[in-house]
């Protein structure tokens, strides 16, 4: 049963959410601490479009592989990616980090974490209190 409370929609979105947003925070630690890195391209993880396009899909819930024969779904091959940032102005040693844009993507990110974090605590109390 437990099984059951843990797999529903809503919590696979939140751990494919909080997973996302994890690996966009740390691409944006490591644009920071290579600030001043001759070269350094900057990363980026295409956070909202991923999510979005794993929930219309309907990549969230793959289906159980019984057999070796059966066809895999495309759901293990969707996640979220990291790529080089587009555009920004390079500086003369060919580094595109630019601190602002970075620590505004960090303060959406962890506002973004900490919102579904809350939904999932939320959900787990309230299941809790359905409990007693």
């Amino acid at each position: 049963m437990s099984d059951s409370l843990f797999s529903d929609i809503s919590s696979l979105t939140a751990k494919v959410a909080l997973d996302g947003l994890s690996l966009r925070q740390q691409a944006i630690s490591r644009n920071l601490a290579n600030v001043d890195t001759p070269g350094y391209k900057a990363e980026t993880v295409n956070f909202q479009e991923t999510l979005d396009r794993m929930i219309d899909k309907g990549d969230l819930l793959p289906l159980k592989i019984t057999d070796e024969d059966h066809l895999k779904t495309a759901a293990a091959e969707t996640g979220f990616a990291l790529k080089l940032r587009q555009g920004g102005s390079f500086s003369a040693d060919e580094n595109n980090v630019d601190i602002d844009v970075e620590m505004t993507d960090m303060s959406e990110a962890g506002v973004q974490y900490q919102a579904v974090s809350q939904a999932i605590s939320k959900k787990l109390m309230l299941l809790k209190t359905l409990a007693r």
